[in-house]
């Protein structure tokens, strides 16, 4: 519950305040974000010692458990094949358009195991991977890159957002939806998606304000891959880290290793904890790398040099993980020809299923325009009917 003074009049930040005692701490410790980027594993796959991992009191992220690491590591592999199918199909004019997240799905994947079967997550248009690991089968994320829809899944049977192509404006529809639950009195949590550019953007500004002023549990996560299309970071903030903004809202802010899956995992699910104990929102900002052009339409090496894409290739998160957990003995050679042999299979069906022409109605445009059409969609629903009929008829 809120604090009150005397007066009645609630306490703004009580809830940081609260927080911030239990770790022993001041509150201005606790939202900061931690003096080094919180960080598990090497470019190596090696796990890094304790005292460099970045932690601090208020600042402490167990290691996942091993089966929660390997079913992260599966969906890796997986959301890899799909990126690269996808970026495939695209070359093949089987997709109009495909923001690949090549190199940041560890980001992808931690978004969607950290999070409870009730929470809801607010995904961008790159997060196709947090979607399907999430539980969307791919073939339904997919019609809308290839233009047959605009979601092509039930954001209410998912828990998930329609993939948001407008810059930022997901942000605000997350914090609408954790203050109705809030006001409900549901225990849900909300991911709130986003990059670093849209950090530059009004709606982020808006949305961070309304969450801490109401204090509504919502995590936002921002995947910091280091351009904005082609305007890179330094033209967007002069902050110390976006994870720094966090403070200046009245709210707790962490930096991450984006491509160590294992921190990711382990911050992601600290912070929608925290969000879900206190309701309150948490900054989170995972520095990962787009190792891909923007999109197909996109030629990244006019902004870019190839020894930074190079460079990036070492740390690749799905060999860093892959090192991690067989050194571990969680990954052997039968459970990565299985999980290897998932992959394939889903990649199968996406090329099938995009290589197979769709029928289409048209007359199905007019059937999710309003809940009850107006009169006008009747008689232009009416007249296309008309057409289509004479058509056939010849």
């Amino acid at each position: 519950m809120t604090s009150e003074t005397q007066e009645g009049t609630p306490i703004q930040g009580s809830h940081i305040k609260e927080t911030s005692s239990s770790f022993g701490i001041t509150p201005e410790q606790y939202m900061l974000p931690a003096a080094q980027q919180i960080r598990m594993l090497g470019p190596d796959g090696q796990l890094i010692p304790e005292e460099a991992q970045g932690t601090s009191p208020g600042h402490e992220y167990p290691i996942p458990e091993d089966d929660a690491l390997l079913a992260a590591y599966e969906a890796l592999v997986v959301g890899r094949r799909v990126n690269d199918q996808n970026y495939a199909l695209v070359r093949q004019g089987r997709l109009a358009v495909y923001p690949s997240s090549h190199g940041q799905e560890a980001c992808q994947v931690g978004a969607a195991l950290a999070l409870g079967t009730g929470d809801w997550m607010f995904p961008t248009y790159r997060d196709t991977v947090a979607t399907i690991t999430r539980g969307v089968d791919p073939l339904e994320v997919m019609v809308s890159f290839r233009g047959d829809w605009h979601c092509g899944y039930d954001p209410l049977h998912y828990k998930i957002s329609a993939m948001s192509t407008p810059l930022t404006t997901q942000l605000l529809h997350a914090v609408g939806v954790a203050h109705a639950a809030k006001l409900r009195g549901e225990d849900t949590v909300v991911l709130a998606m986003c990059g670093d550019g849209a950090t530059s953007e009004g709606d982020f500004h808006e949305a961070l304000n309304f969450a801490a002023v109401f204090e509504v549990p919502v995590v936002f996560f921002v995947q910091n891959n280091g351009y904005a299309i082609s305007v890179p970071l330094s033209a967007q903030t002069a902050a110390p880290s976006l994870a720094h903004k966090a403070i200046g809202y009245g709210m707790a802010g962490e930096q991450v290793d984006g491509n160590d899956m294992v921190a990711v995992l382990a911050t992601l699910r600290r912070a929608v904890d925290l969000a879900r104990a206190n309701s309150m929102p948490l900054l989170l900002e995972a520095i990962t790398y787009r190792m891909q052009a923007h999109t197909n339409a996109d030629d990244d090496s006019r902004y870019r040099e190839s020894a930074e894409v190079e460079q990036w290739k070492q740390r690749d998160p799905l060999l860093r993980m892959r090192t991690f957990l067989t050194e571990r003995g969680v990954l052997d050679a039968d459970a990565e020809t299985r999980i290897s042999g998932k992959a394939e299979e889903v990649a199968a069906a996406l090329r099938l299923a995009m290589t197979t022409e769709p029928e289409m109605d048209p007359l199905e445009i007019f059937d999710h325009v309003y809940a009850a059409p107006t009169a006008q969609l009747r008689e232009q629903r009416a007249k296309l009917a008309d057409e289509l009929e004479r058509s056939q008829e010849g």
